[in-house]
């Protein structure tokens, strides 16, 4: 079986620029844009995989604004990927009982922390990663592929 687990912000939803209007913490929240490439990439490869998840740690408010953003762009006809399988949490390390729950075999996060944390999952995919943190974190590099975006990360998911 192979499974995918996708986060969702800086992976699908594009990171919060504080200045801008349509930061996901602000009033436009909805008008987020969606990180290039990510919901094409992801309908491509809904099929590839036995399930597609999408695993996102966040507070209460992200979460009621992740799933209102999720639903206003059309998010499950645009990808395949049904809200039965979207799952949220609290803290960072909490996303690995998930991976494991779930049997997930693939991962992508832009969070090296976060990969780190994922033991179960054999291909980890470190997406668009925050030099500091690559940096803060660089004993954990070799357990993850480091992409930049979703069209060169998507032929490494289907072929893997």
């Amino acid at each position: 079986m192979r499974r995918l687990g996708v986060d969702i912000g800086g992976v699908i939803i594009e990171p919060a620029d504080e200045d801008a209007d349509t930061s996901f913490f602000g009033a436009y929240y909805l008008r987020t844009p969606v990180v290039d490439g990510a919901f094409d990439a992801l309908a491509a490869l809904v099929p590839v995989f036995d399930e597609v998840h999408l695993v996102s740690k966040c507070g209460e408010t992200t979460e009621r604004r992740t799933r209102e953003w999720l639903a206003h762009h059309d998010f499950p006809a645009r990808t395949g990927i049904p809200v039965e399988r979207v799952h949220f949490c609290r803290t960072r390390p909490a996303k690995a009982p998930i991976a494991q729950r779930l049997g997930l075999t693939h991962f992508v996060d832009d969070k090296l922390e976060v990969l780190g944390y994922l033991e179960s999952v054999a291909h980890r995919f470190l997406f668009r990663p925050r030099p500091a943190e690559v940096a803060a974190r660089r004993a954990l590099l070799p357990l993850v592929h480091r992409v930049e975006s979703w069209p060169e990360l998507t032929p490494l998911l289907s072929a893997d």
